[in-house]
């Protein structure tokens, strides 16, 4: 059974539809997340799932039981869900103690401060439990936020941006270890970002939000190698668009040359464009060749791989590789390597 089941939700605000029939299913111990640019519907989900949002059609439930739909609404305080903040949303009254024990309830004074040395030590900030949230860094005080939100044990964790305002460079550190934790716990978590890079390092599967709807859904390396369209395919990284014709039933030719494929062509127009084929820069390969097929017009260098633009034919195309030593005039071959091909 699904942990978190999400069925043709709908959700409006002042007449304006938000949400438009969106399906999700979220098992046990899996990190889903939901990602897009401002205004795309993916945070109002996440408080539709929290209970803070109404739900004009549809239905929610977590472990089987039924939260919004046919008549139903369960208010956020009794879903146990947990959810964590941008702004870390931490009383900054109260010590580290009192906010990671502020949700526990039903606990004997000794098995709360057992709970408080688990989560203390789990997000390591043992030693910590008298500070105030102002005495803490920015990363310790998510930190305190995810102790607290894990601390009462919910049935799912809910993230809004939780690594937007933390440092760059203990961003990915910190995100790395959260995902563990959670993995540990096997605690599954939904966590709403506008950034492909914190999706691809902290979840196991995306949903990309496009108008309210879920353009695609399922693994990273799935959405980013298979996009369903091209909104798909630029949002989630850089892409070349090359017009092709079909040249046999695993070939088609290009600006580039011939391109085959290790799988049938689906169509059957031999001698026929079918449409543009998505190459990634790092799906191409440079070669320095005098009477190659292109021209190195930009170059740019980015830590462990050059970003080059070449010309071919009216056509510049982006290519990523780990070749440093070729320089703008330079002429090259550039080849695909594609499996399976893409093309829209």
């Amino acid at each position: 059974m699904s942990t978190l089941s999400i069925e043709n939700v709908s959700s409006a605000y002042d007449g304006t539809v938000i949400l438009k029939q969106l399906n999700l299913a979220l098992n046990q111990g899996e990190i889903v997340a939901l990602l897009g640019p401002s205004g795309c519907g993916k945070t109002t989900l996440l408080r539709a799932i929290a209970g803070l949002q109404p739900v004009t059609e549809g239905r929610i439930s977590i472990n089987g039981n039924l939260l919004n739909g046919d008549g139903v609404f369960v208010p956020s305080e009794q879903r146990d869900v947990g959810m964590i903040f941008q702004d870390y949303a931490l009383f900054p009254h109260m010590t580290v103690a009192q906010n990671v024990l502020f949700g526990v309830r039903g606990l004997s004074k000794l098995e709360r401060e057992s709970r408080l040395d688990e989560m203390l030590t789990l997000v390591k900030l043992e030693g910590l439990a008298k500070r105030y949230p102002h005495e803490l860094s920015g990363g310790q005080q998510q930190r305190v936020s995810i102790a607290r939100s894990l601390a009462y044990e919910p049935d799912i964790l809910l993230l809004d941006e939780p690594f937007s305002n933390i440092d760059s460079q203990v961003r990915n550190e910190m995100m790395l270890e959260i995902r563990q934790i959670l993995k540990q716990h096997n605690v599954s978590a939904v966590f709403v970002t506008h950034s492909k890079d914190e999706a691809f390092v902290f979840a196991d599967k995306l949903a990309l939000f496009h108008h309210g709807s879920i353009a695609q859904y399922g693994l990273a390396e799935t959405l980013y190698h298979h996009p369903k369209n091209r909104y798909v395919a630029q949002f989630l990284g850089a892409g070349n668009y090359i017009s092709v014709t079909q040249a046999d039933e695993f070939t088609v030719d290009s600006v580039l040359g011939k391109i085959n494929s290790t799988t049938p062509l689906t169509f059957n127009k031999v001698g026929q464009v079918v449409g543009e084929l998505l190459l990634r820069p790092e799906q191409l390969q440079l070669t320095l060749q005098d009477d190659g097929n292109g021209t190195i017009v930009e170059r740019h260098y980015v830590g462990t791989a050059c970003q080059y633009w070449v010309e071919v034919g009216k056509q510049r195309v982006e290519v990523r590789s780990q070749q440093l030593h070729l320089n703008i005039g330079q002429n090259v071959q550039i080849t695909a390597q594609v499996d399976p091909m893409v093309i829209f």
